[in-house]
């Protein structure tokens, strides 16, 4: 698939931005006033920061009001919905907690769990595609909850959650990529199966579809070299995971701090690139990709 910055920056920035929101929602950290204020700022900023950013893939972003239309049929729609609930009820929370110094608990715990609802909804509209084998499994919601909430902690200085969720969601993150790679081999879909020809005989091109490109092989038969996908899991897996851990596990220092979150990003973003650049949709095989 093409790997289109604006889907990117969305599932990244917006998956930080909501794990914070979770764990504001849960009280972690304990914050009041203008520290508040600071923490639901930078939560607000990269939530709504990508979910605005996810609009720009769009062909009519100012369209994107009827997303919210079709919420029984569309995960995309049920996000939506997810999403400005859960903006809404952490808003009230944090209302309380800068202005009032008070902790309205419940509202706190109803805005995480619509956190998580909306991470798991923007999960399930590529975790649901059969036409990618490589999204449609349950470990694709699992990967970008791991992600959300051990990101989440680091950014909300939780740091002995976070020192246990970033290894757990490195782990996720590898076996997702290991059970990805055979993905379309095993999903038994072929040449023969999307034409129903497979019962005469072996079936096979007889010549390319086209001699030009088209917009099917610009955004669904995004090749990348296999070396090179190698080298960008390796700085995913050191970047996201495994710098922060090691500059967490040093004497705590605000630099220290900010630089384990850059880290984090930049390793997430490389992660998340290749989440769309190595999707094979099964439209390739139309086009003689295996």
């Amino acid at each position: 698939m093409h790997p289109a910055p604006s889907v990117i920056i969305f599932t990244t920035l917006s998956g930080l931005g909501f794990g914070l929101l979770f764990w504001l929602g849960l009280g972690m950290p304990a914050v009041t006033g203008w520290v508040a204020f600071a923490f639901f700022a930078i939560a607000y900023a990269l939530a709504v920061g990508g979910l605005l950013a996810s609009t720009f893939h769009l062909g009519h972003p100012e369209r994107a009001i009827k997303a919210f239309s079709q919420w029984r049929t569309s995960w995309l729609s049920r996000e939506a919905w997810a999403s400005v609930a859960a903006l809404v009820f952490m808003g009230l929370y944090a209302l309380g907690l800068v202005f009032f110094d008070a902790r309205w608990t419940v509202l706190g715990w109803v805005g995480a769990a619509l956190s998580l609802v909306t991470v798991y909804s923007t999960a399930m509209i590529y975790g649901q595609l059969k036409t990618v084998p490589r999204w449609k499994s349950p470990l694709t919601p699992a990967l970008l909850l791991a992600i959300s909430i051990s990101g989440g902690a680091l950014l909300a200085g939780q740091v002995t959650a976070a020192l246990i969720l970033l290894p757990i969601a490195a782990v996720v993150q590898v076996i997702w990529w290991v059970r990805g790679d055979t993905a379309l081999k095993t999903s038994g879909t072929d040449m023969a199966s999307a034409t129903g020809l497979g019962g005469i005989g072996r079936v096979r091109a007889f010549e390319a579809p086209h001699t030009g490109t088209n917009y099917l092989l610009k955004e669904f038969v995004h090749v990348v070299g296999r070396k090179h996908a190698l080298k960008l899991r390796g700085i995913a897996l050191v970047l996201g995971y495994a710098a922060p851990v090691v500059l967490l596990l040093l004497p705590f220092g605000h630099v220290l701090a900010l630089i384990a979150v850059a880290a984090h990003l930049a390793g997430i973003a490389a992660s998340r690139w290749l989440f769309f650049a190595e999707a094979e949709h099964v439209v390739g095989l139309y086009y003689g990709k295996r």
